[in-house]
């Protein structure tokens, strides 16, 4: 008897020829996307699945145009059910990492580099804009000058080798002595937002979910889309984080915590002492690395109540001195536990490898000076009072809002679309709240910066009550974007 392969069926012509046709055979091509995704994967959950795929994408062995196989197809070569697979599916999809288009099948997608999309939302000051209420930066006339530090340099830092240390010795000293508790290692890195970046992309896989308060800091948002990390909203209340959103972002399985302890951005809410320990509580019970983002320090005019003090193994501090010594330092100082740290300074060595000795060798001085010492201080002292000077009057208008340090106030609007063109007709430029928001909200706010408000408060605070009342019944602008 004549056995024909499974994957052919018999075609009689005039009976006495005989044709194979080949009935679905599979594809060459698929077989090896399967075998190179099945390869990858060590976990079958739906979680992992999306992961193993993820990191397949990031190194591009499965570049974009990819054809993935079906649900069905791998879920018989990983032997689970088409109701994982299908999960991970929605995963990836909804990390935009794969586009799925009906009949033809699930590909991987072109990556866009481009802008992400809250953080160009946050508007820069503008040609009309007379009044800067938005941008979130220092006042430039509180920054030390550090150009007596730079004359007083005894010598130039030794720079010869790319194989040094990242911290210059004596700043590693002083930052130690500082530190909130004692870090098992400590590196310098070019501004909180790289430290971020780079600890994000240390921790985070596809698929993680990761804990961040709503309202947060836009880029932090976008770095984690960009990671592929399923964000976890997390509310605030006046003393921080509330404990019952992070008890469930613990029981959901969140592996990476990003917390502002202090001066948070945009609200201005500063962790307490017994906030942090109720979260250390519940944080202790889990796996859970923790990135603090210290990012006013100095100038926050808030004491420091750091989650390491309680949990120091599961804690990376990120402490930036861009407000308090000058943004164009890039340096924030990053310590606490030692393996997220040494795995961004492994993947440093193959780029930039450290941040500048001679800007290290400047801030050593600068910390180590008396005087600027004292200039700090004062800014700080500065600020506090310029903040609470606009909030005092936009309370006699009706206005309350939350928090009490940091550079920034978080005003409540009744149509933010409405009022920040409302301002800027006025010569005033602030922040929609919209990107600020992780998961979009019916209550609509403004981010106002502080930092440079030393003149026109009385003002300002009216045409801030004006527009915040300014959007009663108006239709909502943008395409009805918040």
């Amino acid at each position: 008897m004549l056995r024909l392969p499974t994957h052919t069926r018999l075609f009689v012509n005039d009976l006495h020829k005989v044709r194979l046709v080949p009935d679905k055979l599979p594809s060459t091509r698929m077989t090896m996307t399967i075998n190179t995704i099945t390869r990858a994967i060590s976990d079958p959950s739906a979680d992992g699945i999306a992961r193993g795929i993820g990191a397949l994408v990031t190194d591009e062995s499965l570049p974009a145009g990819t054809r993935l196989p079906t649900v069905r197809e791998l879920a018989d070569a990983l032997d689970v059910s088409p109701t994982t697979v299908g999960d991970a599916w929605q995963i990836l999809r909804r990390h935009r990492i794969i586009d799925t288009e009906g009949r033809r099948g699930s590909f991987v997608r072109e990556i866009s580099m481009g802008p992400s999309v809250r953080y160009w939302q946050v508007p820069a000051t503008g040609g009309a804009i007379e009044i800067d209420l938005g941008s979130g930066v220092p006042d430039a006339r509180l920054l030390p000058n550090p150009l007596k530090s730079l004359q007083s340099l005894a010598g130039t830092p030794a720079v010869a080798s790319y194989l040094e240390a990242p911290v210059l010795p004596e700043l590693e000293d002083i930052l130690t002595r500082r530190w909130p508790f004692e870090p098992e290692r400590l590196t310098v890195l070019n501004g909180a937002m790289d430290a971020l970046d780079r600890l994000i992309q240390a921790t985070v896989n596809i698929g993680d979910k990761v804990g961040i308060s709503d309202p947060g800091f836009p880029p932090l948002f976008d770095m984690l889309d960009l990671a592929g990390a399923e964000s976890i909203p997390l509310p605030l209340d006046a003393e921080g984080l509330e404990p019952n959103a992070v008890e469930g972002g613990v029981a959901s399985g969140m592996s990476v915590l990003i917390v502002q302890p202090r001066a948070h951005n945009p609200t201005g809410i500063s962790m307490t002492a017994s906030r942090r320990d109720e979260l250390a509580a519940i944080l202790a019970k889990a796996p859970i690395t923790i990135l603090e983002d210290d990012h006013s320090g100095l100038v926050s005019n808030a004491e420091l109540f750091s989650l390491g003090e309680v949990i120091p193994s599961q804690v990376v501090h990120v402490h930036s001195f861009s407000k308090s010594h000058g943004p164009d330092f890039r340096i924030a100082a990053v310590g606490g536990a030692a393996e997220p740290i040494s795995a961004v300074e492994r993947r440093r060595m193959l780029g930039p490898s450290w941040t500048s000795r001679l800007l290290q060798e400047i801030l050593a001085t600068m910390l180590r000076s008396k005087p600027i010492e004292a200039s700090v201080e004062q800014a700080a002292r500065t600020y506090a009072r310029r903040r609470a000077d606009l909030v005092g009057e936009l309370a006699t208008h009706g206005i309350e809002v939350a928090g009490e340090h940091g550079l920034n106030i978080w005003i409540p609007v009744s149509d933010e679309a409405t009022a920040v063109p409302m301002l800027s007709a006025h010569g005033i430029g602030v922040a929609r709240g919209r990107p600020f928001r992780l998961i979009p909200a019916d209550t609509h706010f403004i981010r106002v910066t502080t930092s440079a408000l030393d003149s026109n408060i009385q003002e300002i605070a009216i045409r801030l009550a004006e527009a915040a009342e300014g959007g009663l019944g108006v239709p909502e602008q943008n395409g009805g974007q918040r």
